[in-house]
C-alpha cells in the first residue's frame, strides 16, 4: 500500500479501522469507526468499484470523519462510522454478501450501527440485518424508518431557503436558477420540493435513464451533459453525487452564488473551503444540511418507533442552523465549514469532560 494508514488515522483522529475478508464470498469491506466519545458508531454501508485499495480506505477514513461532525451537529448521542465494500453493485451485491458484511458488523458488538448508503438500499438492511442486531434503516414494514431519501433532500431543500434568505433577503427560490449535480433519489425529491416554489431547474447525471426519470415529470427541467453543470450560470450550484468535487479547478468554473447540496465531502480539501470564501461563494456545509437521513435513522432508533412527522420537524430545523453557521462565518470571516467543525468538536470535547467527570 502507498499509503500510512495510521498516519491518515491520526489525521483524522480514527479510532479503529476493521479489514474483513472472506475468500467464499467474495467480500472484500473496510469499516471506519471514528469517534464513539458522545455513543456509538453509526453510518452507511458503501458498495463501490473502487480502483484501488488505498482509495477505499481513505473514503471510509474521510466518510466516518464526516459522520463525525454530522452526528455531533444534528445534536445526536452517536459518533461516526463508515463501511466501504470493494465491489460493483450492479454485479456483486447478493444476499450472501450482505449477510457476510452483517456478520463483520455483529463482531463490533454495538460500536457501530451500520444503514443504506451508495450502493445499498433500505431493503439490502434487511439481509444485513440477518446477522446482525445493529443495522438500521430498515424498511417500513420491518420497523425501520425505510428509505432515507425524503428527509435527507428536505434538509438540503431547508437550507437553501436558508441560504437564499442569507444572500438575497428571501428565502423564496421561485425563480431562482438551481443546478443539481446527481438526480438519484436524493437529488430526484429535490427537483419535486423545488418544481412546487418555481425553480428554474439544470440538471446532469451519470445515465441517461437517471436524467430521463426526471424529464418525463418534470418536461422544463434543462438537462446538461455531467461535464457541464459546474459551468452554468446559477444562483445556487447543488452538488448531489459523490464527493471531493470542489477543488480548485472545478471551483474557478463555478458561475453560482451558492452552493448546497446532498453529496458527502464535497471539499476536495479543507482549503477549498478558504478559496470558495474568498471568491464570496456561500457554501453550506454538507454535513450540517444532508443530516435528514441521519434524523431518520438516529430518531427511529432512540424512540424505538418511526415517526415522519417527527423526523422532518426535527429535519426542518437544519434552516435555523444553516443561518446561524452562516451569519458567524461573515462575521468572524471564517469559512462555513471551518465554523460548523468547530461546533461539532466542541460539542463532543465538552460531552466528553461530562463523560469523564467522575472517572479516576
Amino acid at each position: 500500500m502507498s499509503i500510512d494508514i495510521f498516519e491518515e488515522m491520526k489525521k483524522s483522529n480514527t479510532e479503529q479501522i476493521v479489514f474483513n475478508y472472506n475468500k467464499d464470498t467474495g467480500l472484500k469491506s473496510i469499516i471506519a469507526i471514528n469517534d464513539t466519545t458522545v455513543g456509538p458508531a453509526l453510518g452507511g454501508c458503501r458498495i463501490l468499484d473502487y480502483d484501488s485499495t488505498d482509495e477505499a480506505i481513505i473514503d471510509a477514513i474521510r466518510l466516518a470523519a464526516g459522520m463525525t461532525h454530522k452526528c455531533s451537529i444534528a445534536g445526536s448521542n452517536y459518533g461516526g462510522g463508515k463501511t466501504v465494500v470493494i465491489a460493483d453493485p450492479k454485479v456483486d451485491k447478493n444476499e450472501i454478501l450482505l449477510r457476510d458484511i452483517g456478520k463483520f458488523v455483529q463482531t463490533l458488538n454495538g460500536r457501530y450501527y451500520i444503514g443504506p448508503d451508495v450502493g445499498t438500499t433500505s431493503q439490502d438492511m434487511v439481509e444485513i440485518s440477518n446477522q446482525t442486531d445493529y443495522a438500521v434503516s430498515l424498511p417500513e414494514e420491518y420497523g425501520g424508518f425505510g428509505d432515507p431519501s425524503k428527509p435527507t433532500a428536505y434538509g438540503v431543500y431547508m437550507a437553501m431557503k436558508s441560504a437564499a434568505k442569507f444572500k438575497y433577503g428571501s428565502d423564496s427560490l421561485k425563480n431562482k436558477t438551481i443546478a443539481i449535480q446527481g438526480v438519484g433519489k436524493v437529488g430526484g425529491i429535490l427537483v419535486e420540493y423545488l418544481s412546487k416554489e418555481g425553480a428554474n431547474i439544470i440538471i446532469s447525471g451519470r445515465t441517461e435513464e437517471s436524467t430521463g426519470a426526471i424529464l418525463s415529470k418534470f418536461p422544463d427541467v434543462k438537462v446538461v451533459p455531467a461535464d457541464e453543470i459546474y459551468k452554468q450560470e446559477c444562483d445556487i450550484f447543488s452538488p448531489c453525487a459523490l464527493g471531493g468535487i470542489l477543488n480548485e479547478e472545478n471551483i474557478e468554473k463555478l458561475k453560482c452564488h451558492i452552493i448546497a447540496g446532498a453529496a458527502n465531502n464535497q471539499l476536495d480539501e479543507l482549503s477549498s473551503g478558504q478559496i470558495l470564501h474568498d471568491k464570496g461563494i456561500i457554501f453550506a456545509p454538507d454535513f450540517v444540511i444532508n443530516t435528514g437521513g441521519f434524523i431518520s435513522a438516529s430518531d427511529t432508533l432512540d424512540a424505538g418507533n418511526v415517526n415522519m412527522d417527527r423526523v422532518m420537524s426535527k429535519t426542518e430545523k437544519i434552516y435555523d442552523l444553516t443561518y446561524m453557521i452562516l451569519e458567524k462565518s461573515k462575521d468572524e470571516d471564517i469559512p462555513t465549514t471551518e465554523i460548523a467543525i468547530k461546533i461539532a468538536e466542541d460539542r463532543i470535547r465538552l460531552i466528553g469532560k461530562i463523560n469523564n467527570k467522575f472517572i479516576k
